[in-house]
């Protein structure tokens, strides 16, 4: 669930840029996490009450997630590649809608340093001739004058950006869902010990 809290947290202020699919993927990683906590709350009743068949459910259930989690994984390189189609029609997009909500394109142009989709010359064509302020390379210039302001695009700083997150999400992911396979030997380890302790009475 921390990692699903660190994408919406990461993504906030981007999502009009990065689509539904991130804030998807962040809703499914906070669901698991409070999954986890009640599968987990499960296995320890089960192993206080040293009950066999609450231990081996625990240990399917704990196997069910590992498979979700290698799967979120895998989708989160999967989604790595298509970042930058999504990313760059969204942003062709929103540039036409610049005059009605111009949030998003002045925040990004900010911390990115760029304007632009691809270039600073898109906005002749997107806002009427208009180059936005948030373009420019100090606090106040005039962007008619094109030294003045920022040309490089922001398509590719974004994108390398949002790729970073994916990956540090994806690989986190898959680490953990590597460290519950312990999870899963311990339990069944317990379980079979259980049972023979069962046979034997």
């Amino acid at each position: 669930s921390e990692w699903g809290a660190y994408i919406q947290v990461q993504f906030k202020d981007y999502l009009n840029f990065v689509e539904g699919q991130f804030s998807s993927a962040a809703a499914l990683l906070i669901a698991v996490g409070v999954i986890i906590f009640f599968i987990a709350a499960f296995g320890c009743c089960g192993a206080w009450k040293e009950n066999y068949v609450c231990v081996m459910i625990f240990s399917v259930l704990l196997g069910i997630v590992f498979i979700l989690e290698i799967a979120g994984g895998i989708a989160g390189y999967v989604l790595h590649d298509k970042v930058e189609d999504g990313v760059k029609t969204l942003m062709e997009d929103s540039m036409k809608r610049y005059k009605a909500d111009p949030t998003i394109w002045d925040l990004v142009q900010k911390d990115f340093k760029c304007c632009g989709t691809n270039s600073s010359s898109e906005w002749i064509n997107a806002n009427n001739g208009t180059i936005p302020k948030s373009c420019c390379r100090s606090e106040n210039c005039d962007t008619t004058t094109k030294a003045k302001y920022l040309s490089d695009g922001c398509l590719d700083a974004f994108v390398t950006w949002v790729k970073d997150k994916i990956f540090i999400v994806g690989g986190v992911g898959i680490g953990l869902a590597f460290v519950q396979i312990v999870g899963i030997l311990f339990a069944c380890c317990f379980g079979r010990a259980l049972k023979k302790e069962y046979e034997v009475v």
